[in-house]
């Protein structure tokens, strides 16, 4: 009787269900798992990398305990090795990994009917793409009806820097996504293309949006327009690479302006 009033007694201070869920944590614990989880979430939150030493010091660990464990996740390419050999940091694969994720899918799927009712209405091609860490990606597109277009291929890696597509990313990041980008790009060519393109991307946050000239096909013009959260930043972009027509009517380049932004405003978040 007295040891079932200290089992109701512990039960009601809650210190027989702390034990329980510590023994149960304790029983299902994977050492080198955790280990592995550890050197992943230390280095998301380091740009620049870091080397096995400063990982070690960080996890409390000593180098040979990571050492193993760091040249797995290289060999399953969740993490890169610099050129020189002495630092570590995340690849592109968790990042890939997530745009399977429902968020992207669903973005994908309500996508794209709206782009295929573009595609009709405006006989222009248009594609969807979303921020891939240092660069984007192209995850749909809806093709023209008629015999011209210009197309780019889904799962297509793009430039932020020297496309439509990026630099409009680019114009509606939030602040901790720009600190983020300026503290990879820090010392480098990028950093300093950046800075010189402050004042066009001020440009297209205020306008909302970036008409232009394809910066890699001649005769093209780029309508690029933000889908946005709810704080009004971009997630992902919808690009209609204009083609103008002479054999043929069409709506002209402010109409088909019109039209993607109906759609972004129906996909952004509110």
């Amino acid at each position: 009787m007295a040891g079932r009033k200290a089992k109701l007694a512990s039960e009601a201070d809650g210190t027989g269900t702390d034990r329980a869920g510590t023994e149960r944590d304790d029983r299902y614990r994977a050492p080198a798992l955790d280990k592995g989880l550890d050197i992943i979430e230390l280095l998301s939150a380091q740009p620049g990398g870091l080397t096995r030493a400063e990982i070690a010091k960080a996890m409390e660990r000593r180098p040979s305990e990571v050492y193993r464990m760091l040249e797995r996740l290289v060999a399953r390419d969740y993490v890169t090795r610099s050129r020189e050999g002495d630092r570590y940091a995340l690849s592109m694969k968790l990042f890939v990994l997530a745009h399977r994720h429902p968020p992207v899918r669903r973005l994908v799927q309500r996508a794209l009917p709206l782009m295929d009712a573009f595609a009709q209405q405006a006989g222009q091609s248009c594609h969807l793409v979303v921020p891939d860490r240092d660069a984007a990606t192209v995850v749909a597109h809806a093709s023209s009806p008629g015999n011209w277009e210009f197309g780019i291929r889904v799962g297509a890696h793009i430039d932020l820097l020297t496309t439509g597509s990026g630099q409009t990313l680019l114009a509606f990041q939030g602040e901790n996504a720009r600190a983020d980008t300026l503290a990879r790009w820090t010392g480098s060519g990028e950093s300093k293309a950046y800075e010189r393109l402050g004042p066009v991307l001020e440009g297209y946050r205020a306008a909302g949006h970036r008409i232009g000239p394809s910066q890699q096909i001649r005769g093209v013009d780029d309508i690029t327009v933000p889908i946005l959260s709810p704080d009004g930043h971009a997630v992902a972009v919808l690009t209609c690479a204009y083609i103008e027509r002479l054999d043929d009517e069409q709506i002209d380049i402010q109409q088909a302006l019109a039209l993607l932004q109906g759609i972004a405003g129906k996909l952004s978040l509110s």
